[in-house]
């Protein structure tokens, strides 16, 4: 091993040497010492090291962002372009132009299935970090003690499990756009840190003291009603004034009904190239979308049009809405009055109760089953991971079912 000297002025140097003995008749009466300075080699080596820990660095972040893109183009179904040409489209693109070229935050509300997650990327494809990553955080999807790892990275050992340096969202998304969807699942314990990144640009990794510094822009998005949460104490109002610096709310696609031959027409054309076949909607086809209530929105009808193009036969589309369609019996929560009178007002646990009920119908229609097709996931048009967070918070168990849960 080298060895280290030091200077009067208090400087080291570093030194490595041979020695060689002096011997007399056998016996060793002496030695010769050479010391070599190798500190500018010492230098170099810690620079090579330096070095080669930064490709490393560099090397896992690749390895992060290419599994998260990997991960976007597994889930990636909604076109990249807002579609329609009614006046609450007309609305959604100008404030998209608006609010694209500026830093501010955005907060995206709106029923599940209404393109939020489109109107955020449009954000970010029109802005000026349209060059750098778009990374999606689905806040309903994320374990409760795993959510700081999520979003600010851990080191190795930091906890059990953690075997090595992890990035986090933040980090990855530095110089772009992180979407925050679901937002409203963000525990109350970690929206403290959240604001501080908002506010400063700084955080540090799960495990680490090292504080690092981040330019990043946030989107967010929500189908509850924040205002209440807050009113509650289930979220911060300084974070929720920090976050809806430019509030956008997204339509249901009810009230926008001159939309859906626009729309369903795309999504046709979109499987027919998949599909190789020539598919087109008959007047009957569209009367029937136009009178259907869609409670789960654009996703549901991307979902019908999908399932209706690999049922079709001779070029004849098979459309299958549920049993709530045009002159069937729709629920409370879907109905609308058609006299124009305002609609009852519900407290928030009324409405909370309502959801509960509504979540509780899906899992005994659907035998208990949340995930895979025929779930109540499925059957409620929302994501699994959504409707998963929602039992929880819900308080909704096996014992409240015939079958359990699965």
């Amino acid at each position: 091993d080298d060895e280290v000297f030091w200077r009067k002025d208090g400087t080291p140097v570093w030194v490595e040497y041979t020695s060689t003995p002096i011997r007399d008749r056998g016996v060793v009466v002496g030695a010769v010492i050479v010391f070599r300075d190798v500190s500018q080699r010492r230098e170099a080596d810690e620079k090579l090291r330096a070095a080669l820990a930064e490709v490393d660095q560099l090397r896992e972040r690749l390895e992060q962002e290419n599994a998260y893109l990997q991960e976007e183009i597994r889930t990636e179904t909604n076109p990249r372009g807002i579609i329609g040409r009614t006046a609450a489209v007309q609305k959604t693109l100008r404030q998209v132009s608006l609010v694209a070229p500026t830093d501010a935050s955005v907060m995206i509300t709106g029923e599940s299935g209404t393109g939020k997650e489109l109107i955020a990327r449009a954000i970010h494809e029109a802005s000026q970090r349209s060059d750098r990553p778009l990374i999606r955080v689905n806040c309903a999807a994320i374990p409760r003690e795993l959510f700081e790892s999520e979003f600010f990275g851990h080191v190795r050992g930091a906890f059990t499990g953690a075997l090595r340096d992890r990035v986090g969202r933040f980090e990855l998304a530095d110089g772009g756009t992180l979407f925050l969807d679901e937002v409203g699942e963000i525990p109350l314990e970690l929206q403290g840190k959240l604001l501080r990144v908002l506010q400063e640009g700084h955080f540090e990794r799960v495990g680490e003291e090292r504080t690092r510094a981040v330019n990043v822009r946030v989107i967010a998005a929500t189908n509850r009603e924040l205002k209440q949460e807050v009113k509650q104490g289930r979220f911060r109002e300084d974070l929720y004034f920090r976050l809806n610096v430019f509030p956008v709310e997204t339509v249901p696609l009810r009230d926008r009904r001159e939309d859906i031959p626009l729309l369903a027409q795309h999504f046709l054309s979109s499987e027919g190239k998949s599909l190789k076949s020539d598919l087109r909607l008959s007047e009957g086809d569209v009367r029937r979308l136009m009178q259907y209530d869609w409670p789960g929105n654009v996703r549901e009808l991307q979902n019908v049009i999908e399932r209706a193009a690999i049922l079709a036969q001779n070029g004849r589309l098979r459309i299958d809405l549920p049993i709530q369609q045009a002159g069937a019996e729709l629920p409370a929560a879907s109905r609308r009055p058609r006299n124009g009178a305002p609609p009852a007002i519900m407290t928030d646990d009324e409405m909370r109760e309502l959801e509960r009920n509504n979540i509780l119908a899906a899992l005994k229609a659907s035998g208990g089953k949340v995930f895979g097709k025929d779930g109540a996931a499925e059957l409620l048009a929302i994501k699994p991971t959504t409707l998963a967070s929602r039992i929880k918070s819900l308080g909704i168990s096996a014992r409240n079912l015939d079958s359990p849960m699965r």
